[in-house]
């Protein structure tokens, strides 16, 4: 690119190594897929060269792409795993990508960086000028939509975000996981969350520090820090930037965790003189159950309420959306509150289990999906239901749950009646004290758990139970499983295996290697391999593009293999 091409705001750049499962990775499958659609003619709609809009000065409109900061006009073609509007360029072979924006949408958009290597344009949205069948703005309801990064669907039908996640978990799998389509089972349809709106028992605004507050000169000598000269924004990053900015309310939170952003905005303003620098707070719901004929809480439900805890003036009896909150919501009064404190402890109840958790940790953050999201782990880990499969029968024999990434004990516990142990692994000491703590709050005597070695993470379990009477429950963080974990897992070879994963991409992939029974050069490789009983996704977060993927895998038997090979000859 020449100088004066540059200083007329022609920026290109070149895109860093992405990781696997990484949102830039699934961007570019789909920018990909999009791409090669066209190329068979069966997109039609690529824009014309910026229809109505200013010729960027000192180009061809038709072989160079735009400035940046100009603004194009793009029909959006395609709705990307990553909640992104997908639009073909008059340029060949080139998307422009368009938050905020679903397919059949006429847009305008502010060019903001090429990756003409990767062959596309990241842009922000301006404004619609002509809108899809399918785009219905009056079901949004928040007002920072469109700016905020946290929301990316609220133009969309709840009905129609559920399709696009089913779509999210097939995409994933035919893209991530390298196996052949007839390995994979046809996807279920994805389970709802009960309330769309309000569900959010965590939020975590922050605050950028004063100006010049992360500078190398602040940083060598503290005393040149300056004070805070107003209120910084205090919210959530700005879409496609890294400014904050200023979020009064958030419309997926609950009524309480709503209510403490207000009076958490107000105190930092109060005492903004003692912040030196950014800071994240923390908005965590914990929720006390009261039997209705107990004027004070029992023994099961103590009050959390503690310094680090504030009150909302109210009780909330659970609404028709979270009936499923309680086994009999009847018998029960729900009190609500928020804790600022990272240590401090929450509550949540999940029909007729309670979770304490220190409120900084993981648990999952709407817990009105959790009552079915556990009754259909309870209903497939053992079979699945009604299975016509041949090795189905052979499941009752499972008596074992072992839990990996156990965290606070979520699976182990509500799972804990279907078998005669279970036993939870986690390599953090703090969750594994928690979750022996919510072992005994709810009375479960057959959970053990235990802080395990990442270099045998299953030394416990071989000693304990045996292989083809056990089922693992995995949840790992979004970057999935390491191959050191996945060769443990194949070593051992459970007889099955249930995958729960917030990021249905490195799920994908992790099940390929199980389905394959390893990866090229490992010693195990075939000895040992999995078959993909059903695969389902879960709304967790209404409003945004993400989706919780179950995948449920069988191990396949040496007869088995046998007779696939035969019918293949």
């Amino acid at each position: 690119m020449t100088k004066r091409k540059r200083q007329q705001g022609y920026y290109t750049k070149r895109m860093k190594a992405v990781q696997e499962g990484s949102n830039e990775e699934v961007l570019l499958a789909d920018i990909r897929a999009l791409l090669s659609t066209a190329k068979k003619g069966l997109v039609s709609n690529a824009s014309e060269p910026n229809v109505g809009l200013p010729t960027p000065v000192g180009s061809n409109i038709l072989n160079e792409v735009p400035p940046r900061f100009s603004e194009v006009e793009v029909e959006i073609s395609a709705l990307s795993s990553t909640g992104d509007g997908l639009g073909l360029s008059y340029l060949p072979d080139h998307v422009f990508v368009v938050p905020f924006t679903i397919p059949g949408d006429i847009v305008k958009a502010k060019v903001v960086t090429h990756f003409t290597n990767e062959h596309y344009t990241l842009t922000d949205f301006v404004s619609v000028l002509k809108s899809s069948p399918r785009r219905n703005d009056s079901l949004i309801q928040c007002r920072y939509f469109a700016q905020c990064s946290g929301c990316q669907l609220q133009m969309l039908s709840y009905e129609e975000q559920l399709v696009h996640k089913k779509t999210v978990l097939q995409k994933a799998y035919l893209n991530f996981s390298n196996l052949a389509p007839e390995l994979l089972p046809i996807i279920g349809d994805t389970i709802g969350s009960p309330m769309q709106y309000g569900y959010r028992t965590k939020l975590t605004p922050h605050f950028d520090g004063p100006p010049g507050s992360m500078s190398r000169k602040v940083r060598r000598d503290p005393s040149q820090q300056r004070a805070f000269e107003e209120v910084p924004p205090i919210g959530f990053m700005k879409k496609g930037t890294r400014k904050t900015i200023d979020i009064e309310e958030c419309p997926i939170g609950t009524e309480v965790v709503q209510e403490g952003l207000k009076k958490e905005r107000k105190r930092v303003a109060e005492e903004l003189s003692k912040y030196r620098r950014g800071a994240t707070l923390l908005l965590r719901e914990t929720t006390t159950r009261v039997p209705v004929r107990q004027s004070t809480p029992g023994p099961d439900n103590e009050s959390t309420t503690s310094e680090n805890t504030e009150h909302v003036p109210q009780r909330l009896e659970p609404t028709a959306a979270q009936a499923d909150l309680a086994a009999d919501s009847a018998k029960y009064v729900y009190t609500k509150t928020y804790i600022t404190d990272q240590n401090a402890l929450s509550r949540e109840h999940i029909g007729p289990y309670i979770f304490v958790n220190a409120a900084g940790s993981f648990f999952q953050n709407n817990n009105s999906i959790l009552p079915s999201f556990t009754s259909y782990l309870r209903s497939h880990i053992l079979r699945a239901p009604s299975s016509s499969s041949p090795d189905s029968a052979e499941t009752s024999n499972i008596k074992y749950l072992v839990d990996a990434y156990s965290g606070s004990g979520l699976f182990s516990i509500t799972l804990s009646s279907l078998f005669t142990a279970t036993l939870g692994i986690d390599i953090a000491p703090s969750s594994i004290a928690s979750a022996k703590q919510n072992a005994s709050l709810n009375s479960i005597t057959n959970a053990t758990f235990v802080a395990g070695d990442a270099a045998n993470i299953f030394a416990e379990a071989k000693e304990r139970f045996l292989a083809n009477e056990s089922v693992v429950v995995i949840d790992p963080p979004r970057k999935g499983c390491d191959d050191h974990f996945l060769k443990q897992l194949l070593g051992w070879a459970p007889k099955r295996v249930v995958y729960v994963s917030c990021n249905v991409h490195t799920q994908a992939r992790d099940v390929g290697v199980l389905v394959r029974g390893g990866k090229e050069g490992w010693e195990q490789q075939g000895k040992v391999r999995y078959r993909i009983e059903s695969l389902r996704g879960f709304d967790f977060f209404p409003q945004t593009g993400h989706v919780e993927g179950v995948a449920v895998l069988q191990r396949v038997e040496p007869e088995d293999e046998a007779s696939r090979v035969g019918s293949t000859q």
